[in-house]
């Protein structure tokens, strides 16, 4: 029995120091800890707000002079901070602004329905002349007047109801509710099936009255809010026309062959949003048949499929596509140890509006970061490893800045690309949620053990993990923002985190007073982000080693494939699973466990070089390539993770395991062989690095 409780004793011990000290040896900890309580001490937390403030003044839309003020703001700040600030820049195809537009009710009577938001009193932000009507970027341009059509929310399975019921699309103006999926798959799905045009709405039921008191008395959607978004619905992600290819000036010395505009993957159909006042003066006058229970909104009437003869609507889309300048930004921390490791942290710097969350609370937030880990180096403390901050430029018009980044930067990015952390608009509410590869969900979790919410008397690993489970819900990074091209392109382990609640959502009442009466009054949660995303920075910038969780691939793997099992067994009885795939995880599970082990070892033993130490890391910083293949995914060749992806049918969505999960989408079991072989490949490509790691660490 002595035994047992010795072995038990030492097991939690090994837990224990694990959890605290991967990838660092006892006295590089003890050291990284005096960094930490530095790091807390020098966290200004009025920051935050000036710079929330300052980057709301005025709306700043790509190409637009308020995004220049705002792209010179930011290279300010991380240069007094003491970093050494680059600005990318580069020439992307794009609408400048919304042209012109017009919906309107043409039969039974005529009425120009409004596209803009209301002026509030009391509220000079929306009055401002800058703030444009509703819009969707990459619209078609033309002017229809058609019967209507209602499709839920636009989505694939939405329009194959449609057909299943007899209601025919073609011709026809479809009027679908924003939610379900990317935007840009609503005119995609909508185009696909004939429509003429599309108008998109936010439905009160999911944000409006239904959900609470409006705005400017609450925080969610009033009759005019609009939400705003880039349709681009490409099989890549970036700039249209230069897929693979960064979109360098026109003017560059090297010349970037981009696709010629008649060719790029564009919608042709008008497209433009309004709001649920403006989307009920359609709805209501509907008199064809009864939608399906699940279709039904939260206006107050029966929703209907069809308009009617009697009902005829226009809608008019003018806008232009051509080039426009956008600019990242980016500063560095040049490491003392090992400058060519790479901490990438990041969010974007456009908006549709004055965008106070979305995106300028995540950047406020990292400027003030900026600005404490300064004050750190002026203390003597330096990283080992480099830390980069990128603003993003384009992102709302399609992820596009990121995207021309990480492909210039490609070549690097594999060698020296450590982490990418995303915090795009990540001080939104008083909540709290992260999505993470697997080799990162332990240093979210460890980080937020030693982070106190500001509203409760609890550390922010208890106020996340609500239902006390093993550890707070971490998701899986799906689509919608700059870790697309980290994760999903090159294969730089990704995260994306931050704080969130009911907002206004892309629309021209995103402003710094909406901010500070609904979204954080008291102006704590921007310190508190800061706070974790601090000391997750400074972990992976110090550790000897790279302190993933390397033990983490193998049981999600496992979760996964097992999922992906049950899904086809609903529409293939006779499937048998992949069993070269849960052979080769079977195997990653003994491999990893002794390379944790290993690692730990190495570190206590305390006699190590640089020269050492940065083989082990250019190693582990290989691993997470075992799952990038250059055929990559059926669905666009540019996804070339196999291990995660966005949804090609919803644009949201993440798809773990993206070759199995396109298979399940289309019903197929076609290729499921193949995938078992491709996916058995990359996890022993994963386990014999690991392997040769092992060796390496006992020569």
């Amino acid at each position: 029995m002595k035994r047992i409780y010795s072995i038990l004793i030492s097991f939690f011990l090994f837990q224990f120091l694990n959890a605290q000290y991967e990838g660092y040896s006892e006295e590089s900890w003890n050291e990284q800890l005096k960094i930490e309580e530095s790091f807390f001490r020098n966290i200004d937390k009025t920051s935050f707000k000036k710079h929330l403030k300052k980057l709301t003044e005025r709306p700043h839309v790509v190409g637009s002079e308020g995004n220049q003020e705002v792209i010179r703001y930011i290279g300010e700040v991380m240069h007094l901070a003491g970093m050494k600030v680059t600005n990318y820049p580069y020439d992307v195809y794009l609408p400048k602004n919304p042209g012109t537009s017009l919906i309107e009710i043409v039969t039974p009577y005529r009425d120009v329905l409004n596209q803009k938001e209301d002026i509030i009193e009391n509220d000079p932000y929306t009055k401002d002349p800058e703030l444009w009507k509703g819009w969707n970027a990459f619209s078609g341009s033309g002017d229809v007047t058609a019967e209507v059509v209602y499709a839920n929310y636009g989505r694939k399975e939405d329009f194959e109801t449609l057909k299943s019921l007899g209601i025919d699309v073609n011709g026809k103006i479809v009027i679908a509710r924003y939610g379900g999926n990317f935007r840009g798959y609503k005119a995609k799905f909508a185009e696909a099936n004939g429509a003429s045009g599309l108008i998109i709405y936010t439905d009160p039921q999911d944000s409006g009255f239904t959900k609470g008191l409006v705005y400017p008395d609450g925080p969610y959607y009033n009759p005019s809010t609009i939400q705003r978004g880039s349709l681009l619905t490409t099989d890549f992600t970036g700039d249209p026309l230069t897929p693979f290819e960064p979109a360098l000036p026109l003017d560059s010395k090297e010349k970037i062959e981009r696709v010629d505009p008649k060719n790029a993957q564009l919608h042709t159909i008008p497209v433009s949003p309004i709001g649920y006042g403006e989307a009920e003066k359609i709805l209501s006058q509907m008199n064809g048949d009864p939608v399906p229970q699940s279709w039904q909104g939260g206006l107050p009437f029966t929703y209907r499929l069809q308009g009617g003869s009697s009902l005829t609507v226009r809608i008019k889309v003018d806008q232009k596509i051509d080039f426009v300048r956008a600019t990242n930004v980016i500063g560095m921390l040049k490491g003392t140890d090992a400058p060519d490791e790479w901490i990438i942290l990041g969010c974007h710097l456009d908006s549709w509006g004055f965008g106070a969350t979305d995106p300028s609370s995540g950047t406020a937030m990292l400027l003030s970061l900026s600005q404490t880990l300064g004050k750190l180096k002026d203390e003597g403390y330096s990283p080992k490893r480099s830390i980069l901050i990128g603003h993003w430029d384009a992102e709302e018009h399609g992820v596009i800045g990121s995207t021309e980044w990480v492909e210039q930067m490609r070549e690097e990015l594999n060698a020296k690309g450590v982490i990418y952390m995303n915090f795009d608009g990540a001080v939104s509410g008083k909540g709290f949620g992260a999505s993470s590869a697997p080799t990162l969900k332990k240093l979210l979790v460890e980080a937020s053990k030693d982070v106190k919410y500001p509203y409760t008397d609890q550390s922010l690993y208890d106020f996340w993990n609500k239902e006390n489970k093993n550890e707070p819900p971490i998701g899986n990074l799906g689509g919608g923002s700059d870790h697309i091209a980290f994760y999903m392109h090159v294969g730089v382990p990704s995260l994306s985190g931050g704080a969130g609640g009911p907002n206004v959502y892309h629309s021209n009442y995103d402003s710094y007073r909406f901010y500070e009466r609904f979204v954080d009054p008291e102006f704590q949660m921007g310190p508190m982000v800061e706070h974790i995303a601090g000391i997750m920075t400074l972990r992976m910038a110090n550790g000897d080693i790279i302190p993933y969780n390397l033990n983490r691939y193998a049981s999600d793997l496992e979760i996964h494939f097992t999922n992906a099992e049950n899904k086809i067994n609903i529409y293939n009885d006779e499937f048998n699973g992949f069993p070269l795939s849960k052979e080769a995880i079977k195997s990653l599970e003994q491999t990893s466990d002794i390379l944790t082990q290993e690692i730990r070892k190495y570190l206590n033993n305390g006699s190590f070089s640089n020269k050492n130490l940065s083989s082990i890391n250019q190693q582990l910083i290989d691993l997470e390539k075992s799952f990038i293949s250059d055929k990559g995914m059926y669905f666009g060749s540019w996804y070339r993770s196999i291990y995660a992806s966005s949804d090609p049918f919803s644009g949201y969505a993440a798809w773990i395991l993206p070759g199995l999960e396109y298979e399940i989408a289309l019903k197929s079991s076609d290729r499921l062989y193949e995938w078992d072989k491709r996916y058995s490949d990359a996890i022993n490509s994963l386990n014999i690095k690991m392997s040769e790691l092992i060796n390496y660490l006992n020569k």
